[in-house]
């Protein structure tokens, strides 16, 4: 009798304690959409802004022909090579990832649609975060959060913006963030 009432009393004692863990613990507060987007966009605009490289197929040229960001100096033998300058307003919002100013046009042939040139924007913006969404726990206490890195193109002459939204140019992707919970707040540790 007496080993019973010692074992249920250390039940109570077990029970009473688990409670008083249970009512002692506190979770972390939820990390939002909103709240992460902030710190993500707050690491990209701490980064020294960047230009944007834009991929020039064959309807990006033929649009900067249009948009008179170049003009085609010389067209050789063969018909479908060509030599095309940037002009003056093209100076004022690109330059050639090879340096100087003229774009030199090679495909393999006439019917090559995968030859490209690449440009630089000399406008130079921060990436953006948007889309913010799935907030899952990682099963370690932190947060994963996936969002689209896109890249700006505020500043941009809207026919530059036209030309890099032509197949080819990524302006979009997909990334994770990861946050821990410490001294009360969320914090971003790293974007994969």
């Amino acid at each position: 009798m007496k080993s019973a009432m010692i074992m249920r009393g250390l039940a109570v004692l077990a029970w009473l304690s688990a409670g008083l863990m249970v009512a002692g613990c506190k979770s972390n507060p939820p990390l939002t959409p909103t709240d992460a987007r902030t710190q993500i966009q707050a690491k990209y605009d701490a980064t020294p802004a960047q230009p944007v490289t834009i991929i020039l197929g064959n309807a990006g040229m033929a649009q900067g022909i249009l948009d008179k960001y170049w003009v085609e100096t010389k067209r050789y033998p063969n018909g479908y090579w060509g030599d095309f300058t940037l002009t003056p307003d093209g100076k004022k919002v690109v330059k050639l990832a090879g340096g100087g100013d003229v774009i030199q046009w090679r495909p393999d042939s006439p019917t090559d649609k995968q030859f490209t040139v690449n440009i630089t924007t000399l406008v130079s913006n921060h990436l953006r975060a948007v889309n913010v969404n799935n907030v899952q726990s990682d099963g370690t206490g932190g947060m994963t959060v996936q969002y689209t890195e896109a890249e700006n193109l505020d500043g941009m002459p809207g026919p530059l913006q036209d030309i890099a939204h032509e197949p080819g140019n990524r302006l979009t992707s997909q990334r994770t963030a990861d946050f821990t919970y410490a001294d009360g707040k969320w914090t971003l540790q790293s974007i994969e």
